[in-house]
């Protein structure tokens, strides 16, 4: 195997020692940042995901801090979501749109102040967008990426682990609000959001220095409930069908695509990026849909490079956009971004390269 040279231009998380002492032995890039991806035993950490607590370096995860007079115009103009009830400590999921409605990231917007806001985005770079747009704009507003890292907590027993570390007021949080506090005298955001549907809070580091700190808090604290390392897990998504995006995403995938068109309010300003594209393609109805595969047979699918194709009837009607071994369904399973004349029970090919597949399309989440 190849090793990943280090950089200026690839810069460690606050939390990077903890995990190499950790024993993390495969990353991924991710917003210039490395992503912890195993720490040896896939099927260990799947598990303790789903029975447990599970604790992940996203640091990568990065912020882009919307600040100033204009802010909340700014992120109403970059969001086609409605965001004028949106209060000071509530998160929403957004989807951000360039001008043709096409998918360009899908953050969770963090309103801390009334002239404060995060964006906590995925991979691609949104801090040169915003700032284009201010600026294009004439906005009165600063774009910047504070010192703000994440650390998840995620799996059924995390709310008693994050209650036993700052108070059983947590358990209160709703989900995609938060709180800023101290964690002996860590400045951090505790947000009940993370990318798992089995539950669980972000603590957002507002100091890069004290990661090994708080890291170290976070495994003490949950040393009794069996709290181990782990990472966004690939399995566990695809078969919560959460959406990544880069992953399960085109350059000319829109929002209703990908099952987020609940997320985009067409009555939004009509100065809101892509909000004219997006009022189009709702009108005339998107092209594709996401789909879950249930495949049949095959051994147990590994991460890969590319998306594959998937056929009907010998005609290509698609692409394979992800695919997993559940340990729970005991099958591979994959995310499918297909035609929209494809339904519910239809009869797919899908070609790989070890050997191609039937497999049946179905809705999604799986479990």
């Amino acid at each position: 195997m190849f090793s990943i040279t280090p950089s200026s231009r690839l810069r460690p998380s606050p939390f990077y020692a903890a995990t190499v002492a950790e024993g993390v032995c495969a990353m991924t890039s991710y917003n210039r940042m490395l992503l912890p991806t195993s720490y040896g035993d896939p099927e260990a950490e799947y598990w303790r995901i789903i029975n447990g607590v599970s604790m992940w370096d996203v640091a990568v995860q990065r912020q882009v801090q919307l600040r100033g007079p204009d802010a909340g115009r700014l992120a109403q103009i970059l969001a086609p979501r409605d965001l004028s009830k949106c209060k000071v400590g509530q998160g929403k999921y957004v989807a951000l749109c360039n001008h043709d409605g096409v998918l360009i990231n899908d953050p969770v917007l963090l309103k801390l102040d009334e002239d404060r806001y995060w964006l906590s985005i995925a991979d691609s770079n949104i801090w040169f967008w915003a700032e284009a747009v201010a600026r294009e704009r004439g906005l009165d507003v600063e774009i910047s990426e504070p010192d703000v890292s994440p650390l998840a907590v995620q799996g059924p027993l995390a709310e008693t682990v994050v209650a036993g570390i700052c108070g059983d007021w947590v358990r209160d949080l709703k989900y995609f609000w938060f709180r800023e506090t101290e964690i002996n005298g860590i400045p951090v955001t505790v947000a009940r959001s993370g990318w798992s549907k089995q539950g669980g809070f972000e603590l957002y580091l507002m100091d890069g220095s004290r990661g090994t700190e708080l890291w170290n808090i976070v495994k003490e604290a949950g040393q009794p409930h069996g709290i181990g390392p782990g990472n966004p897990n690939w399995v566990e998504r695809v078969e919560s069908g959460l959406l990544s995006y880069g992953g399960d995403t085109d350059d000319r995938t829109n929002p209703f695509e990908v099952r987020m068109g609940k997320y985009v309010d067409l009555d939004v300003p009509d100065d809101t990026i892509g909000i004219a594209a997006l009022r189009r393609i709702a009108a005339e109805g998107p092209k594709r849909h996401q789909l879950g595969v249930m495949l049949d047979g095959g051994a147990p699918a590994k991460a890969d490079f590319f998306w594959r194709d998937v056929e009907q009837e010998g005609a290509k009607i698609g692409v394979l956009t992800a695919c997993a071994w559940s340990w729970r369904m005991q099958r591979n399973i994959g995310l499918a971004l297909v035609s929209v004349e494809t339904r519910p029970g239809d009869v797919v090919l899908v070609r790989r390269p070890d050997g191609d597949l039937t497999g049946t399309l179905c809705e999604l989440p799986f479990l």
